[in-house]
């Protein structure tokens, strides 16, 4: 789904956003009764859900990831499942770019089984939290610091995907940025048996851009997060693009982009993402900032994590 968010999402509640609020009391009303109706599906491997109540950009993917490396590092064959959607290609070239193990279909059980066939013994959910019919053994909810909760409405008065109340169900928190111990007790209010870990992104090939103009590119959840991330590592950023998240570029529009920042003596910078969605166009001038995702207290986080095999 290609979504540009709004801004009052972020911001404190204002007229907009208590506007659409009955919207978001019904939708709230939808997500109970679903949750109460729907039976759950069982498997006979451990079921390992990453997700968010935040629409977008908490960092899902790169955790699944991590998850799935860790695994496999310690002989056990980690299956990665998405739901397929047909306007998402490039995060499923991304992912297997990195991990072969990726499973998808419009169901998700299907995916799970089929992943079981293939002896698959652990499978990870990138995204499902909100997927009530499987049921997890561990559920794992990202957030990222600079957003949080944004103004902690739900959908879609605000960006979140249900309440609060879901944390009841939640082992596991992780919070992409600085320590924040406020947001650490209002987590813990609703569930005092959350285990919390922070993690943070680290440029990888920071050297490639250091000393030069550089126009950047984002099409993703929360594109202000990897602006913030180039500024913090005092790249010269001298105009900021911004598209919809899984947005679709043309060969035409990059080529614009392009002849533009090279008229303006810059280079291209874009996310890891969007770069896979032009990769077939085979431009030499597109350059893409690699990161690697770092987990604070990573033995505690992976034995949690282990210890489903107990």
């Amino acid at each position: 789904m290609k979504i540009f968010k709004p801004k009052f999402w972020d911001q404190r509640p204002g007229i907009l956003a208590y506007l659409l609020f009955p919207l978001s009391i019904f939708f709230g009303i939808v997500i109970f009764i679903r949750k109460k109706i729907i039976k759950k599906i069982k498997f006979n491997i451990p079921i390992i859900c990453v997700g968010n109540i935040y629409l977008g950009g908490t960092g899902k993917t790169p955790s699944s990831i991590l998850i799935s490396n860790e695994l496999f590092k310690s002989g056990k064959r980690p299956a990665l499942i998405r739901k397929f959607y047909k306007d998402h290609l490039d995060e499923y070239q991304l992912i297997r770019s990195y991990n072969k193990n990726l499973f998808l279909d419009e169901l998700r059980q299907n995916a799970i089984n089929k992943s079981i066939n293939e002896g698959y013994d652990i499978a990870i959910l990138d995204d499902g939290f909100q997927d009530y019919k499987i049921n997890k053994d561990l559920n794992i909810l990202c957030f990222n610091q600079k957003q949080l909760l944004g103004n902690g409405f739900i959908l879609p008065s605000g960006p979140l995907r249900e309440n609060l109340f879901a944390l009841k169900d939640v082992h596991i928190v992780l919070i992409n940025g600085e320590k924040d111990k406020i947001f650490e007790n209002k987590i813990l209010s609703f569930n005092k048996n959350i285990s919390i870990f922070y993690t943070k992104y680290v440029p990888t090939n920071l050297r490639n851009f250091m000393g030069k103009k550089l126009t950047a590119v984002a099409g993703i959840g929360n594109p202000e997060n990897f602006f913030d991330i180039l500024d913090e590592n005092n790249l010269n950023v001298s105009e900021k693009l911004i598209f919809p998240d899984h947005y679709n570029f043309s060969k035409s529009e990059i080529l614009k982009i392009i002849d533009k920042a090279r008229s303006e003596g810059s280079k291209l910078i874009m996310t890891e993402k969007d770069y896979f969605r032009i990769e077939k166009f085979n431009l030499s001038e597109v350059n893409y900032l690699k990161m690697d995702l770092k987990i604070e207290e990573k033995d505690q986080f992976l034995k949690k994590i282990m210890d489903l095999y107990d």
